[in-house]
């Protein structure tokens, strides 16, 4: 938990227009700044920045509000992770506050950890650029086209074949055997015995960093120099408090702004791989460890983009992790594609052998998977046995039935029958529905809270963040007995229970980090709205209305329960009682005859 004097410390010291500036050009307009919004494609700028205020609004997607949402929606970042990038630009520290002893401990834990891998890090890289028992290691990675440059950008570095030789240094460095062996960074002897002896899990191995998508190290992944037929050629980090293979995508803290920007991701199986395409200038590229895609990978790569290529090896190997990776990516309406590998081909030596251009021209040519896949399954099938029809119709099916967008799986499914000959209709009968769409059967429904309230309710939430004396006036009132009673009156709710400051914008910005997207992208939009000269009459007339709204709304009830049969004497007149109290409440502001417009 990290304080809120501190969140308001550090919006305080983050001029928004700064910030949003050091990403894309702002141009004044009046008192505020504008731009074309990076968040969705136009052409007029929609997006304003008010430094009053320090806010941002795009009035075409919606998205707003503080430089916190800004830097959460431009970087894809969690709040507390924009909090700490926000931080770390002004200088600001962090001291994070836990709730409970064993919290407190964990997160002791995990910062450890995250130094342990930092300083490892730093370690390894200064055994390959330093050291002499690392010349073989720096001939093989200038062999592959890696300098001494591209090796500083992704923090290469090299594990000295040793039993024991960074076990002594992490010792040196107060770091303990239990440490180290949460760590994956050494391993046990004897398995079944692992607090007796321990070495160094990356031994001969060139090192690459595996870093979360914020750019800290949270793994690491080893290559041997030379294939060894004994051992595995990449060796990575075991799963550990900080890592998850099935949950990181390599590369992604310095792709995912090119991702965004090309609304699709060139996906490769290894990190030379990616860290060639990067440096040549191909940056929408991330890798999945060397494996088929997980689900949890594939909704990472959903928040970034449409569409993916995949630029596996030309290999049995690769073509199985192709075919594997299509499910988690499918359930996520991912636009699939497949990019042609030359035979003894990966992208890190076509692109060293035949260039840039090249491998763009086989990735603009990639193509749909589902039309790669029916080629080279129907190569191997034949296709004039009905039995052997049947069992790859079947087959195909089940993946065509992963693929939750109905017109695109429309599409497929026409293909597919065509291919095989096979009825569309009798096809389309061996699918079965998508499991994203079975779950989302049992979903909850959106929260009434992300709503867009009621315009009579979006106007006192105006005036509430706007204008002091009609905060005031609504302050007086019972909100906290009416509010409630009244669907759609969450924010608004919240806006009045805040301890907000409405001169103050540093107040304004900690009210708003406690909102989610679309409570935030409301808010800044309202305070973009002109204000009405007599905010007070307004606020005191809408407010009259809600009242008077929840009066016929009990009134309603009432009438309802007095036509109820079997009602006692009692029950009765205490109907009669409170229907009587109702109207008389009504009538005494019936006088209400119009209600005020703010200005647009």
């Amino acid at each position: 938990m990290i304080p809120s004097e501190t969140i308001e410390q550090i919006a305080a010291a983050n001029d928004i227009v700064e910030v949003i500036g050091s990403y894309f050009p702002l141009k004044r307009a009046g008192a505020n700044f504008k731009a074309l919004c990076p968040f969705h494609q136009e052409k007029t700028p929609s997006f304003h920045v008010n430094s009053q205020r320090q806010t941002f609004h795009c009035f075409g997607c919606g998205v707003g509000g503080s430089v916190f949402r800004f830097v959460m929606e431009y970087e894809h970042l969690d709040f507390p992770s924009a909090v700490r990038k926000l931080a770390a630009r002004v200088g600001v520290p962090i001291v994070e506050e836990r709730a409970a002893a064993d919290e407190d401990r964990q997160h002791e834990a995990r910062r450890t950890l995250l130094k342990l891998h930092a300083e490892a890090a730093e370690w390894f890289q200064e055994n390959l650029l330093k050291k002499p028992f690392a010349e073989a290691a720096r001939d093989y990675l200038k062999n592959r086209g890696i300098d001494k440059q591209i090796a500083k950008n992704w923090q290469l570095g090299f594990a000295p074949d040793s039993w024991d030789a960074f076990l002594k240094w992490a010792l040196e460095h107060g770091y303990s055997r239990s440490q180290l062996l949460q760590s994956g960074l050494v391993k046990p002897r004897d398995e079944e015995r692992p607090g007796n002896e321990v070495y160094d899990r990356f031994r001969g191995r060139i090192i690459f960093p595996i870093c979360n998508d914020v750019g800290e190290v949270i793994a690491f992944s080893g290559r041997l120099l030379e294939s060894d037929p004994r051992v595995a050629k990449y060796l990575n980090s075991p799963e550990t408090p900080l890592f998850q293979k099935g949950r990181v995508l390599f590369g992604l803290h310095k792709t995912k702004r090119a991702l965004i920007e090309a609304n699709c991701a060139i996906v490769c199986e290894g990190q030379l791989d990616l860290i060639s395409l990067f440096e040549a200038g191909i940056k929408n590229v991330v890798a999945p460890q060397g494996t088929a895609f997980t689900e949890h990978q594939a909704r990472i790569l959903k928040r970034f983009v449409a569409e993916v290529v995949l630029c596996f090896d030309a290999d049995q190997a690769g073509r199985k992790a192709a075919e594997h990776s299509l499910d988690a990516l499918l359930q996520h309406d991912l636009i699939v594609r497949v990019a042609d590998m030359p035979p003894g081909e990966d992208p890190d030596s076509l692109i060293r052998r035949n260039g840039k251009e090249e491998f763009e021209k086989r990735v603009t040519s990639a193509r749909d998977f589902f039309d790669y896949w029916i080629d080279r399954e129907a190569a191997v099938v034949d296709l004039s046995s009905l039995g052997a029809k049947m069992q790859l119709a079947r087959k195909l099916a089940e993946t065509v039935s992963q693929v939750r967008d109905p017109l695109m799986r429309g599409q497929v499914l026409n293909k597919m029958s065509a291919r095989l000959s096979v009825p569309a209709s009798e096809f389309e009968k061996l699918m079965t529905r998508p499991r994203s769409e079975r779950s989302a059967e049992s979903a909850p429904a959106r929260s009434a809270a992300a709503m867009p309230p009621r315009h009579d309710v979006a106007v006192l939430c105006l005036l509430a963040l706007r204008d002091e004396a009609a905060r005031k006036f609504l302050l007086e009132q019972n909100w906290r007995e009416v509010l409630p009673q009244i669907s759609g009156t969450e924010l608004l709710a919240r806006i009045l229970e805040s301890e907000l400051r409405l001169d103050d914008p540093v107040s304004l910005n900690s009210f708003m980090s406690q909102l989610t997207a679309e409570e935030e992208g409301l808010v800044s939009a309202w305070l973009l709205q002109k204000m009405p000269a007599n905010a007070i009459e307004v606020a005191e007339s809408w407010w009259k209305g809600l009242i008077q709204a929840t009066l016929r709304r009990q009134l309603e009830i009432a009438e309802t329960r007095m036509r109820l049969p079997q009602l006692t004497t009692g029950e009765v007149v205490n109907l009669q009682k409170e229907i009587v109290d109702l109207r008389e409440q009504l009538h005494q502001i019936s006088r209400l005859s119009s209600v005020p417009e703010p200005d647009r």
